[in-house]
């Protein structure tokens, strides 16, 4: 089964079926939002940025300093439109996600966060990424997860979470350690992907 999705992007009233973190095909709205949208995605890291391949590293300060990091992320995550971020997206080699699944719901940061277990059900979803703009590919990971992590204020947090909750989880981990979802799809889609952004790239030279 293949149900489109993306990850850090917000797409529709269905966001509690589908995820996604591309820059999509975006509908007409306001332009300040617009405007917004776009100043965000200009500070996201793009694929070819070293901060993106290499594994973060753990925080050990809670302070001030990284709940400011944590309110940033969160801002530029809701300007991109989007329902996750991770810190080496802005350029930081931290071991910090931010989430938000659903419009209503609360900013979740996880800090050194850790999967300590995955269902052995598996669901294929095709999935983009903000560093990748306009890529999407399939992406098949497990539908529960459980994680341990501590919160901006360094307490233990937990989170068991199922459906677009733990695929953005997980997508965001990946992230931490070094892995795009290029790593995650088949050699074909892979190279259709890089087909596509060398196709994008010369139409950007050219215009």
């Amino acid at each position: 089964m293949s149900t489109r999705s993306r990850l850090d992007i917000q797409m529709s009233d269905e966001l509690e079926q589908h995820t996604g973190e591309v820059e999509p095909e975006v509908p007409q709205q306001d332009p300040q939002v617009e405007a917004r949208r776009r100043a965000a995605m200009s500070l996201i890291r793009r694929l070819g940025d070293p901060v993106l391949k290499s594994s973060a590293t753990p925080v050990d300060r809670f302070d001030d300093g990284l709940r400011q990091q944590v309110a940033r992320m969160g801002g530029l995550m809701n300007d991109a439109l989007g329902v996750g971020l991770a810190a080496p997206q802005v350029g930081l080699s931290q071991r910090l996600l931010v989430y938000r699944v659903g419009q209503d719901a609360p900013l979740i940061a996880l800090v050194n966060p850790q999967i300590e277990w995955t269902s052995d059900d598996e669901e294929a979803l095709e999935e983009g990424c903000l560093s990748i703009p306009g890529i999407t590919v399939d992406v098949e990971r497990p539908v529960h997860v459980r994680v341990r992590a501590q919160d901006e204020n360094g307490q233990e947090r937990r989170v068991e979470a199922s459906g677009l909750e733990a695929r953005v989880i997980q997508h965001e981990i990946d992230h931490l350690d070094g892995v795009l979802i290029l790593d995650r799809t088949t050699k074909e889609q892979r190279k259709e992907a890089m087909r596509a952004l060398r196709e994008a790239e010369e139409e950007q030279q050219a215009a």
